[in-house]
């Protein structure tokens, strides 16, 4: 299946009508569940400005950043050269509604990954799990409420519990295990500069064998 043009030209007007960031910080829960691992290999699943991708480099962790857009991917490079960082932060545009990204990983980062495009984010987010080496973790961290700059302002818009998602991945048990499924709030900074309180959607999966 070949990347979908709409889609493609959707998320790189998204950045590059934002002035590039030259500091972007990385998500909260993405520290507090990767503070204290040893680092290894890791995929940053829709990297976006790449605040997740250079924090993990930066913590000794080898990343390879992927998301749609190629603005977003080029501007995390030069991100990375500049800061030193280029050795460990590999990127490349890649639609994961046309394939996944090759490679065994240590961490899976999937923060945010939403879109108004096709995506089967259940085949991509079971391809990550089956990309994970044994002890290695996917963290998965999806809005739980819709905050004022969402790009989804559908005020019947349903969010899907951890469980509910970890329940569609249809993983074996005795092969995947969740160490943490919950929602948890906290206060957010929009594009703008603007903050809101919002909830997030949090499952964290271990490859067990």
């Amino acid at each position: 299946m070949s990347t979908t043009p709409d889609a493609v030209a959707y998320w790189d007007d998204v950045y590059a009508t934002r002035p590039a960031a030259t500091d972007p910080r990385p998500n909260v829960r993405l520290t507090e569940t990767v503070t204290g691992l040893r680092p290894g290999d890791a995929l940053d699943l829709g990297c976006g400005n790449g605040g997740d991708a250079l924090w993990l480099a930066r913590q000794g962790w080898r990343v390879t950043a992927v998301d749609i857009s190629a603005v977003a991917v080029e501007r995390l490079a030069a991100l990375a050269r500049s800061g030193g960082l280029g050795p460990r932060v590999a990127t490349a545009a890649h639609d994961l509604h046309a394939s996944f990204p090759p490679g065994e990983f240590d961490l899976i980062n999937a923060h945010y990954l939403h879109t108004p495009y096709d995506l089967d984010r259940a085949a991509a987010l079971r391809g990550a799990a089956h990309a994970l080496r044994v002890g290695g973790r996917l963290l998965v961290v999806d809005h739980g409420s819709t905050a004022p700059w969402s790009w989804n302002q559908d005020p019947d818009l349903h969010f899907p519990s951890p469980q509910d998602v970890a329940a569609a991945l249809g993983l074996d048990p005795a092969g995947w295990s969740v160490e943490r499924a919950e929602a948890a709030g906290r206060v957010a900074t929009g594009p703008d500069g603007t903050t809101a309180e919002v909830t997030d959607h949090i499952l964290l999966i271990r490859r067990t064998s």
